[in-house]
Formats: structure tokens, C-alpha cells, sequence
């Protein structure tokens, strides 16, 4: 039998990398989930609940993301599914028109997003590049993304800007990468994510509770990002725009 595939989800939650989590593990895979903290009881959860190893990880450093992907592969072998999921957004750059944003909060937007995704992009490429391929097919690298991705919205400058320089980054890796085994996928979310509350409820902490599934479903987009992991490589998917039927576009 083939040994487990191991799998790396970077920028963790109760939203789509507690999903990912749950789901390749009941795939048979082995899963580790890192954060700056790691100390989440959304994660402890996972921890307990799932068997996932959480791993505290800085994704904006880069000794903090090498040392990451040491301790992936020493601990359950190198990663073959490696999913960047970082917005990267601190409170504080919300709706500023491009004259009153702070510079600083700028910065930091780009380099919890478009630098993280390059860090994180950097090492799985090397990791993957290591692995013998099956059936052509190294591993995948999945980075979500939103729909700042594609269109910047009046005062986003900071976020549209970040998105835009992680597109660009993906479609880099991708042109260069699948010709060598590597699938890079891009997955802009034009949605709000409602995740299950306690109460079974779903809801988004800004824009309320899900009414009619008008809210993307984090389980729905961790299948998605299964599939990509097996997709065959004659119909390899670079970009899949994710949207709820009800979203105005």
C-alpha cells in the first residue's frame, strides 16, 4: 500500500482550513494545520477531534515558514497538498479610502498575503520538486484568494492590491511549476463564508447569518479543493471563481 499522503494548510480558522482539515484527513491523509496561533479551540479541536498536528508559524517570516516545512517533513513526511489560506487583512485597513489608509496597515496587508503566499509557494514548490512523481503528478498548491482578486473595489486599495500580487503570483508558479508535475491552482471566493456556529447555524462575522445559502460553505469549498488535488493532469484547473448562486456580479 502507498504510504498517506501528507497534506500542509497554512492561515488556520474555523472557516475553510478547519474544513480542508476534516476532509483530507477522512481522505486518509495526514494533516497539519499552521498558525501564528496555534492555540485556537477551533484547532485544538481539530487537533483532538481529527488527529491534526498543529504547527505555530509566522507565514509572513521566512525562517518561521522554512522552519514549518522541516518540521512537516520530519514529523509526517513531505507535503504532496499544500493550501495557502491567508487573507491577510488587519482590521484596520477595512473600507479607507486610498487618502486616509495607513500606510503601515498597508504594508502589512501585503506582506500577510502576496508575501506569505511567495514564502509558502517557495518552499512547497522545493518539497514537491524532492517527490518522485504519481502518475506525472508531484502535488498541488492551492491558494485561495477573493474576489479583489479580479476587480478592486472602491476603498480596498491595500486589500486589492495584495490579491492582485497573489494572483500574478500563482499564475507565475503555475506557468512554470505543472510542466514539472506541480498543479498551482488559484481560487478567488467572491462570497462571504459562512462557517457552522455553535448552535448549527452558519454566519460570517460582518455580513450575518447564511439566509438560502447565500453564503459560500466552507465543507463545499474544501471539496472543491480535493478535486483539484485529483484532477487528472490532461484537465489540470488553474483558476476556479467560486461564488453563491444569489451573488451579484
Amino acid at each position: 500500500m502507498d504510504e498517506a499522503e501528507v497534506a500542509l494548510i497554512v492561515g488556520a480558522g474555523p472557516g475553510i482550513s478547519a474544513s480542508c482539515a476534516r476532509l483530507f484527513s477522512q481522505q486518509g491523509v495526514k494533516v497539519a494545520v499552521a498558525a501564528r496561533d496555534a492555540n485556537k479551540p477551533a484547532l485544538k479541536a481539530l487537533a483532538r477531534d481529527h488527529g491534526i498536528t498543529l504547527i505555530a508559524c509566522d507565514a509572513s517570516v521566512p525562517e518561521s515558514v522554512a522552519a514549518m516545512f522541516d518540521e512537516v517533513s520530519r514529523t509526517l513526511g513531505p507535503p504532496r497538498l499544500v493550501v495557502h489560506n491567508i487573507d491577510g487583512r488587519p482590521r484596520d485597513v477595512f473600507r479607507k479610502s486610498i487618502i486616509e489608509v495607513d500606510p503601515a496597515a498597508v504594508l502589512t496587508t501585503l506582506t500577510n498575503s502576496t508575501f506569505s503566499a511567495f514564502l509558502v509557494g517557495q518552499q512547497a514548490a522545493k518539497a514537491m520538486l524532492s517527490l518522485e512523481g504519481r502518475d506525472g503528478h508531484r502535488g498541488t498548491i492551492v491558494f485561495t484568494n477573493a474576489s479583489a482578486a479580479l476587480k478592486g473595489y472602491p476603498r480596498s486599495g491595500a486589500f486589492a492590491a495584495a490579491s492582485h500580487g497573489k494572483a500574478g503570483l500563482a499564475q507565475s508558479m503555475a506557468r512554470e511549476l505543472m510542466p514539472q508535475g506541480i498543479h498551482v491552482a488559484h481560487v478567488p471566493i467572491d462570497a462571504a463564508i459562512g462557517w457552522e456556529q455553535p448552535d448549527g447555524s452558519r454566519a460570517h462575522r460582518l455580513a450575518g447569518e447564511a439566509v438560502d445559502d447565500n453564503m459560500a460553505h466552507p465543507d463545499r469549498i474544501a471539496e472543491l479543493y480535493w478535486h483539484l488535488h485529483r484532477q487528472h493532469r490532461s484537465t489540470w484547473a488553474f483558476e476556479v471563481v467560486l461564488r453563491p448562486w444569489t451573488e451579484n456580479w
